[in-house]
Protein backbone atom coordinates (compact mmCIF):
# COMPACT_ATOMS: atom_id res chain seq x y z
CA UNK A 1 0.00 0.00 0.00
CA UNK A 2 1.17 3.54 -1.03
CA UNK A 3 0.84 6.46 2.07
CA UNK A 4 0.01 10.03 0.99
CA UNK A 5 3.66 10.41 1.92
CA UNK A 6 5.05 8.08 -0.45
CA UNK A 7 3.14 9.77 -3.21
CA UNK A 8 4.11 13.09 -2.50
CA UNK A 9 7.94 12.31 -2.74
CA UNK A 10 7.38 9.59 -6.29
CA UNK A 11 5.29 12.75 -7.51
CA UNK A 12 7.78 15.68 -6.37
CA UNK A 13 10.61 13.41 -8.09
CA UNK A 14 8.74 13.37 -11.48
CA UNK A 15 7.61 16.81 -11.64
CA UNK A 16 11.50 17.27 -10.79
CA UNK A 17 13.02 15.18 -13.57
CA UNK A 18 10.45 16.45 -16.32
CA UNK A 19 11.24 20.19 -15.34
CA UNK A 20 14.79 19.63 -15.82
CA UNK A 21 14.38 17.49 -19.15
CA UNK A 22 12.21 20.57 -20.24
CA UNK A 23 15.02 22.56 -19.80
CA UNK A 24 18.42 20.94 -21.63
CA UNK A 25 18.32 20.97 -25.15
CA UNK A 26 18.51 17.87 -27.14
CA UNK A 27 20.85 17.21 -29.90
CA UNK A 28 19.52 18.77 -32.93
CA UNK A 29 16.92 20.95 -31.39
CA UNK A 30 15.31 23.92 -33.12
CA UNK A 31 16.66 26.17 -30.42
CA UNK A 32 20.82 24.70 -31.36
CA UNK A 33 22.68 27.78 -33.03
CA UNK A 34 23.38 27.18 -36.83
CA UNK A 35 26.86 26.27 -37.56
CA UNK A 36 26.40 27.61 -41.08
CA UNK A 37 28.00 25.63 -44.08
CA UNK A 38 31.63 24.12 -43.60
CA UNK A 39 33.86 26.69 -45.25
CA UNK A 40 36.42 25.02 -47.41
CA UNK A 41 39.99 24.04 -46.66
CA UNK A 42 42.67 25.39 -48.09
CA UNK A 43 46.67 25.08 -47.68
CA UNK A 44 49.13 28.10 -47.22
CA UNK A 45 52.53 27.89 -47.20
CA UNK A 46 54.43 30.20 -44.72
CA UNK A 47 57.29 31.76 -46.42
CA UNK A 48 59.77 34.28 -44.78
CA UNK A 49 57.33 34.50 -41.70
CA UNK A 50 53.95 35.15 -44.13
CA UNK A 51 51.58 32.77 -44.84
CA UNK A 52 51.02 32.17 -48.94
CA UNK A 53 47.77 31.02 -50.64
CA UNK A 54 47.75 30.54 -54.46
CA UNK A 55 44.15 32.27 -55.68
CA UNK A 56 43.74 30.20 -59.32
CA UNK A 57 41.19 29.00 -60.87
CA UNK A 58 40.51 25.75 -58.44
CA UNK A 59 40.52 28.10 -55.37
CA UNK A 60 37.57 28.41 -53.25
CA UNK A 61 38.84 31.91 -52.63
CA UNK A 62 38.24 33.00 -56.26
CA UNK A 63 35.01 34.63 -56.25
CA UNK A 64 34.60 37.87 -54.72
CA UNK A 65 32.11 36.58 -51.72
CA UNK A 66 33.60 33.54 -51.15
CA UNK A 67 35.73 32.62 -47.61
CA UNK A 68 37.83 29.27 -46.72
CA UNK A 69 39.89 27.78 -43.86
CA UNK A 70 43.27 27.98 -44.76
CA UNK A 71 45.35 25.86 -42.58
CA UNK A 72 49.11 26.42 -42.35
CA UNK A 73 51.88 24.87 -39.46
CA UNK A 74 51.57 28.49 -37.52
CA UNK A 75 47.96 28.13 -37.04
CA UNK A 76 44.77 28.06 -39.17
CA UNK A 77 43.13 31.95 -40.76
CA UNK A 78 39.70 32.61 -41.79
CA UNK A 79 40.07 34.27 -45.05
CA UNK A 80 37.38 36.34 -47.34
CA UNK A 81 37.42 37.59 -50.69
CA UNK A 82 35.85 41.05 -49.96
CA UNK A 83 35.76 43.11 -53.15
CA UNK A 84 37.99 42.26 -56.27
CA UNK A 85 41.63 42.60 -55.15
CA UNK A 86 40.93 42.21 -51.47
CA UNK A 87 41.19 39.61 -49.27
CA UNK A 88 40.75 39.92 -45.14
CA UNK A 89 42.24 37.54 -42.95
CA UNK A 90 41.81 36.36 -39.21
CA UNK A 91 42.27 33.53 -36.49
CA UNK A 92 40.32 31.18 -36.69
CA UNK A 93 40.36 30.93 -33.03
CA UNK A 94 36.99 31.80 -31.40
CA UNK A 95 37.53 34.53 -28.71
CA UNK A 96 34.72 32.63 -26.51
CA UNK A 97 35.82 29.77 -25.60
CA UNK A 98 38.93 29.24 -28.33
CA UNK A 99 37.28 26.50 -30.69
CA UNK A 100 38.00 26.74 -34.46
CA UNK A 101 35.65 28.62 -36.64
CA UNK A 102 34.07 26.21 -39.42
CA UNK A 103 30.89 27.92 -40.53
CA UNK A 104 29.94 30.27 -43.18
CA UNK A 105 26.26 32.07 -43.56
CA UNK A 106 25.10 34.69 -44.65
CA UNK A 107 28.70 36.75 -44.83
CA UNK A 108 29.16 35.68 -41.07
CA UNK A 109 31.67 33.20 -39.54
CA UNK A 110 30.03 31.16 -37.37
CA UNK A 111 31.79 29.28 -34.47
CA UNK A 112 30.29 25.61 -34.45
CA UNK A 113 30.70 25.44 -30.18
CA UNK A 114 28.61 28.12 -29.06
CA UNK A 115 26.83 30.04 -32.20
CA UNK A 116 28.92 33.31 -32.20
CA UNK A 117 29.27 35.34 -35.65
CA UNK A 118 31.96 37.47 -36.69
CA UNK A 119 31.52 39.27 -40.02
CA UNK A 120 33.98 39.56 -42.52
CA UNK A 121 36.25 41.78 -40.99
CA UNK A 122 36.26 39.64 -37.82
CA UNK A 123 34.19 41.70 -35.52
CA UNK A 124 31.40 40.20 -33.47
CA UNK A 125 27.74 40.36 -34.59
CA UNK A 126 26.41 37.79 -32.77
CA UNK A 127 27.74 36.56 -29.10
CA UNK A 128 28.18 34.92 -26.91
CA UNK A 129 31.74 35.87 -27.87
CA UNK A 130 32.14 39.80 -27.24
CA UNK A 131 35.86 40.40 -28.94
CA UNK A 132 36.84 40.74 -32.37
CA UNK A 133 38.92 38.15 -34.02
CA UNK A 134 42.82 39.34 -34.37
CA UNK A 135 43.25 40.44 -37.88
CA UNK A 136 46.20 40.19 -39.93
CA UNK A 137 47.69 42.34 -43.12
CA UNK A 138 46.87 41.17 -46.39
CA UNK A 139 48.43 41.58 -49.99
CA UNK A 140 47.17 40.19 -53.01
CA UNK A 141 49.73 39.92 -56.41
CA UNK A 142 50.17 38.00 -59.35
CA UNK A 143 47.26 35.25 -57.58
CA UNK A 144 49.25 35.02 -54.56
CA UNK A 145 47.56 36.06 -51.27
CA UNK A 146 50.21 36.93 -48.56
CA UNK A 147 49.00 37.39 -45.28
CA UNK A 148 51.50 38.84 -42.16
CA UNK A 149 51.44 37.10 -39.55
Amino acid sequence: MTTRRDFCIHAGQAITLASIAGVLPGCGSPTSPSTGLPLPLVNGTVVNGAVAVTIDASSPLLAVGSAALVQTNVGNFLVAHTAQSSFTAMTAICTHQTCTITGFESQTFVCPCHGSRYNTSGVVVTGPAISSLRQFATQFSNNILTIAV
